[in-house]
């Protein structure tokens, strides 16, 4: 039997939304019809499908009522709905373009594996679906035994699915897990699965500390448009005061907008900060932005954990203001920065602020030699109300040739040049403690080097590919001295160490307040073996001048004629282990001034890493002349630490822990522990994270988190500072 196909006049009398059509006619298909004439009805049996205003009905069999309007549905009866739910009924009747009706023993699949059960639906205007003995999750029921409870449910008398505005109701509700009441509710609401963003009330904050005692925070989210939200988080406390916070975010054409501001009290005085950050496109090449991160105290952002929405380091907030461009090989920028101190140990009218700071790069083409130009340029001006302020404009410019020998060998010849020009007041104060109280000047460095590197390459088939590299290159420059400590100041070149990754440098500082001249030699040796998935590369190197260089302290390896010998060595033998460690030895006794050990071993079922870094080299060598440290106090200790991790992937377990214990004080530094399950329901969190450094004056701190959620409902937790 062929299946037949058929039309019929529109059934609406009542339309309830635009986007029913009163003349839309149902049209459906089905194996077999049958028309009784003299009670106008149409019997539809075998595979019916029939389908008006984008729903769709589906049963065993429908019988259309022509007099009422009524479409009757019985044996596997499917409802979809034009936004995707889909409803399961044993039995329907349905009418008004299918936007009114009752179903008996209903099943529903919402977005986001939402599932809806009732022992009966009644629908109105297509828009309110009454549930009565109704059961909801998003927990999938155990294909064994289908009957065995899922992890959370809720079970209500009743709920309403208005859905119209994405909302479904609870009336007295009770939430179970395993099949086992935990949680009973007369009534409470949440957005429909399919909605992502919908005003109402969030979670609660809950928890004890022992600066601000017990506290609650309700936080409210509140939908403004399309745009913009916001968020707005009262909270009361037991021993610091009520404290409030609110941040607002919106979504621009060209950028987006977050303003974030808290106020309370702590200690009987009025606290707040303030955060904002937004970066807008001006075009396809430019863009600007901004951050601004402000707070009365460090006790206020401490005790309240404000450091989780302000940007940077904790103990140091920073606020700037920039319009950056991007080009073909180039890139400008145009800045300015604030800073303020959080910790106390910090001197915060010694800190700049950089009004403004300029720079541009610009990296050419190869050209006809085959050689490619690059110069970077730049200006900055630093305030410093305690200690120097610096104006300063310099230029960098390299030209690179590379050749390759008929032998394989490999050169480079590279011209760079470095010159700036300063002016400096309080040149006497921090970071650069010289002798004269202002100081302005100009220099400049020109530099020519020339690489080489010839590879020797073996396959040794089942023994696999090694190569030995020797590598040299030759400086050229005139000798610096040590007049720069006197007469220019440093503001970029107080955070340096002497590694393989700088062995091959024009200077080994960081920045060019602080220049290495002279004529040098830095010469190496690169291995590597690769044997099917085990790998091997290393690299061991020295660096040798014709004179001392007095401008890099004596602890540095850098400061004789021959430098400290530096190497690297990288061992992956399979692809879960990969072992990683870099390394300065004293040129004469071989000891060990620095050290830098990674590795990580392992699966997701099982992985683990350790890090271990040493180094004795002082930080306030740096500083020029620095005030010395309390005589009799052991002010300094080499940096020793030691750092231990692991990680597991189980399913749907996730467990994960580090440690960090400084060998040099033999205490610890940090322990920090995540535990997480999560399915397609459910997510639980159990976070800790105890520091024992003090922070202005307190004895550390531990912090808990401990989460559930229960997907497409919210969120609950507990929390302790």
């Amino acid at each position: 039997m062929q299946p037949a196909h058929a039309q019929f006049g529109a059934l609406n009398t009542n339309p309830s939304s635009h986007q029913i059509n009163r003349s839309e006619p149902v049209t459906f298909t089905a194996d077999q019809v049958d028309y009784d004439k003299d009670k106008s009805l149409v019997t539809a049996t075998g595979h019916v499908e029939a389908w008006q205003n984008g729903h769709v009905l589906r049963a065993d069999k429908i019988t259309f009522d022509r007099n009422t309007g009524v479409a009757a549905a019985t044996g596997h009866v499917v409802l979809l709905e034009p936004d995707g739910e889909v409803l399961f009924s044993d039995y329907a009747e349905m009418q008004n373009n299918m936007n009114d009706g009752i179903l008996k023993d209903m099943r529903a699949l919402l977005q986001q594996n939402g599932k809806l059960a009732a022992n009966g639906v009644q629908r109105t205007g297509g828009q309110i679906n009454e549930l009565s003995k109704a059961v909801y999750t998003t927990c999938n029921l155990c294909a064994k035994d289908p009957t065995r409870p899922p992890l959370w449910q809720i079970r209500a008398t009743s709920i309403v699915q208005d859905l119209e505005h994405k909302k479904i109701e609870y009336h007295d509700a009770t939430l179970q897990m395993f099949g086992i009441p935990v949680a009973y509710f007369p009534y409470f609401w949440t957005a429909d699965p399919s909605v992502k963003r919908e005003s109402g009330i969030l979670p609660p904050l809950l928890g004890t500390s022992s600066n601000i005692g017990a506290f609650y925070g309700q936080p409210y989210y509140q939908v403004i448009d399309d745009q913009s939200d916001a968020t707005i988080i009262p909270m009361i406390t037991t021993e610091a005061g009520p404290q409030l916070d609110i941040e607002y975010r919106r979504k621009f054409n060209d950028g987006s907008l977050l303003v974030n501001g808290s106020g309370g009290y702590i200690n009987g005085s009025p606290q707040g900060s303030f955060v904002t950050d937004g970066q807008f496109a001006y075009d396809d090449t430019w863009r600007w932005g901004f951050s601004v991160n402000r707070a009365s105290s460090a006790d206020y952002v401490r005790d309240f954990h404000l450091t989780e929405g302000l940007t940077g380091d904790q103990n140091v907030l920073i606020s700037q203001f920039y319009i950056e461009g991007f080009g073909q090989g180039s890139y400008a920028r145009l800045d300015s920065k604030s800073y303020q101190a959080l910790n106390e140990a910090i001197n915060s009218s010694a800190l700049p602020t950089v009004l403004p700071r300029y720079q541009y790069s610009f990296v050419g083409t190869p050209d006809s030699l085959g050689g490619r130009f690059s110069l970077s340029t730049g200006a900055f001006n630093v305030i410093r109300s305690s200690g120097t302020s610096t104006r300063r404009g310099a230029l960098t410019m390299d030209y690179e040739r590379p050749f390759t020998g008929s032998l394989g060998d490999r050169w480079k010849v590279t011209l760079h040049a470095d010159a700036a020009a300063y002016d400096a007041t309080d040149f006497n104060g921090t970071p650069n403690f010289a002798s004269d109280h202002s100081v302005g000047t100009a220099r400049a460095l020109p530099q020519a080097a020339v690489d080489f590197r010839w590879p020797f390459a073996r396959d040794s088939g089942a023994w696999g590919t090694q190569i030995i590299e020797p590598i040299a290159q030759m400086i050229i420059a005139p000798q610096t001295g040590d007049s720069q400590i006197r007469r220019i100041p440093n503001e970029d070149s107080l955070d340096f160490e002497f590694t393989d990754a700088n062995l091959f440098g024009f200077n080994r500082f960081p920045g060019i307040d602080r220049l290495e001249g002279g004529v040098r030699a830095n010469v190496g040796l690169h291995g590597a073996w690769y044997l099917g998935g085990t790998t091997f590369d290393g690299l061991v190197g020295q660096s040798y001048r014709t004179e001392k260089d007095n401008l890099f302290p004596e602890s540095s390896g850098l400061h004789d004629q021959v430098s400290d010998i530096v190497a690297r060595g990288t061992f992956s033998p399979t692809r879960w282990l990969d072992l990683t460690y870099r390394t300065r030895l004293d040129k004469d006794s071989l000891a060990t001034h620095f050290a830098d050990a990674v590795g990580t071993a392992g699966v997701d079922r099982l992985r683990v890493s350790a890090g271990y870094i040493y180094t004795t080299f002082d930080p306030y060598t740096f500083y020029d002349q620095p005030a010395p440290p309390p005589a009799g106090n052991n002010y300094y200790f080499p940096r020793n630490e030691i750092t231990l991790g692991a990680s597991s992937k189980w399913g749907n377990y996730r467990v994960s822990g580090d440690v960090r214990r400084d060998l040099a004080t033999n205490r610890m530094v940090s322990v920090a522990g995540d535990a997480i399950y999560e399915d397609e329901c459910f997510i639980f969190d159990l976070r800790l994270y105890r520091r024992y450094t003090s922070i202005n004056g307190d004895s550390g701190s531990t912090t808990v988190l401990f989460l559930l959620t229960f997907k497409t409902i919210g969120q609950f937790g507990y929390r302790a500072l």
